[in-house]
């Protein structure tokens, strides 16, 4: 079909609308707006450029298409994976599904972590602190994972945190310091069960049928089973900026038409992933990022950056661009453990930032508390190193979508309005940066932090750029180019 005179954007079409600012998108202040509704996180940002080339989906309502012009903005949240498996030091869940010598756990002995799971130092506000701290501008928590464990008290099941020696109910918690400290949250949700008969038989290892066993009779029970959770976290715990499904292989099992229909019906503003066998709003892919601009039809989620080799290179259009988010870790593990002390650097962090906003994506980052309810120093350093990165660079993230220049050399690109930011990563040696493939007129050029004038020279072959000798800021030193 040929795209209408509205879709169709080349990259020649791009570059002079944002030379004419025609497509303005404005950033909000670092951190979480001041007054912001976690009900309604989009009420005090101001219109992106997804409304204003009238590009989202038409098929949305208005609140989703709002929420999710919202969640294109935010750009970077918290990722928090916790359970009873912290008192084991053990990854979450997988230990029974697919047991290695190196967990030194029996499926016996994880199901009854839960027993000693009392975390006394839990303080929600402290964690809410060092997202904001972090510049995260959202918040997802498990609410149950594969294992089957409720970290919030769920009406349908007896394996909860309010049956364990916490007794408190830690899903409310969050939720009621998040509406204080105007933090956005949503939930991640697993559609397996490792606990429930009707998911699997389960007089058998987990090991044996850890993937479901949707050909029993008592599958129609077990999705009954998920929609009453997921609507009890809706109409209890709600509103959410989005439900996280994580529905590992085979998604089409769990009917995921069923439970966003649900969903929509009864929170129409509320985001979902594409892994529950449906579309969703937005990709997933897992500890990667892509190495192309995700686009609509081509699907990405799960550990296998081979799945985005479909990809089409250059720019694509803005109606065929598909929202996405990547997920990852801080050091191996999704849980804590004490003895993964593979840590990501600061640098590599603040890097994979740029990347992701670079293709126009969400970077949601991990942290795995500890039994005790805290998150470990080495996690808070990073965290922390990357929120004093966004406080002189945030205008380069927030906000942003896909940067013009896609196959430089020396780092990434991310636009926004009438402004390219490249993201330095490689500093030039001799004192000259040279961009080329660059169709805009350029205005003026600065450092970001800094705010100082850079002399620059445009011809019909490139951009040159005059810059200091040593680069500002080794972990990514960002130049404003205003077109």
């Amino acid at each position: 079909m040929e795209p209408s005179s509205e879709e169709r954007v080349n990259r020649r079409d791009l570059f002079r609308l944002a030379g004419a600012g025609a497509v303005t998108v404005f950033a909000p202040s670092f951190g979480v707006a001041s007054g912001l509704n976690p009900a309604k996180p989009e009420e005090k940002l101001a219109p992106t450029c997804w409304e204003q080339v009238n590009h989202l989906d038409r098929g949305q309502s208005e609140q989703l298409r709002k929420r999710m012009a919202w969640w294109h903005e935010a750009k970077f949240g918290m990722f928090i994976h916790w359970g009873p498996c912290s008192v084991g030091s053990v990854e979450i869940s997988w230990p029974i599904m697919v047991p290695e010598a190196r967990w030194h756990i029996t499926q016996e002995e994880y199901v009854n972590l839960y027993k000693r799971f009392n975390p006394t130092q839990y303080d929600p506000k402290a964690w809410i602190e060092l997202a904001k701290a972090a510049g995260q501008r959202y918040m997802v928590f498990t609410s149950k994972h594969h294992d089957g464990f409720c970290n919030f008290d769920s009406s349908f099941t007896d394996y909860k945190i309010t049956n364990t020696p916490y007794k408190k109910d830690i899903v409310q918690m969050l939720v009621d310091a998040c509406r204080e400290e105007n933090m956005p949250l949503g939930f991640y949700y697993s559609p397996p069960d490792m606990r429930h008969p009707c998911y699997r038989d389960t007089s058998k290892p987990v090991k044996e049928n850890w993937r479901g066993e949707p050909m029993r009779a008592e599958w129609p029970l077990y999705l009954n089973y998920m929609e009453l959770q997921v609507r009890e976290l809706l109409t209890r715990y709600g509103p959410l900026v989005v439900v996280w499904f994580d529905g590992l292989n085979n998604q089409e099992k769990y009917d995921g038409y069923r439970m966003v229909r649900m969903i929509r019906e009864l929170s129409s503003g509320t985001l979902v992933n594409n892994r529950i066998g449906v579309p969703g709003d937005f990709e997933t892919p897992e500890q990667w990022v892509p190495k192309r601009i995700p686009v609509r039809g081509v699907r990405i989620s799960g550990t296998n950056p081979e799945e985005a080799n479909a990809l089409p290179g250059g720019l694509p259009r803005l109606a065929e661009f598909k929202p996405w988010e990547t997920n990852m870790t801080i050091n191996d593990t999704w849980a804590y453990n004490k003895n993964d002390r593979k840590f990501k650097s600061t640098q590599f962090l603040v890097r994979t930032l740029a990347d992701v906003a670079s293709k126009g994506g969400n970077f949601l980052l991990n942290v795995g508390p500890t039994p005790e309810g805290t998150i470990q120093p080495e996690f808070q350093e990073r965290l922390r190193g990357i929120g004093e990165w966004l406080k002189a660079n945030g205008e380069s993230i927030y906000g942003t979508t896909f940067g013009p220049l896609q196959d430089l050399s020396f780092g990434k690109s991310t636009a926004k309005g009438g402004t390219i930011y490249l993201h330095v990563f490689d500093w030039p040696k001799n004192g000259k940066l040279e961009i080329s493939g660059l169709e805009a007129k350029v205005k003026d050029v600065r450092l970001l932090a800094r705010g100082t004038h850079l002399h620059f020279v445009q011809t019909e072959n490139g951009l040159s750029l005059d810059v200091p000798v040593e680069p500002p800021d080794t972990t990514d030193t960002v130049i404003s180019l205003k077109t």
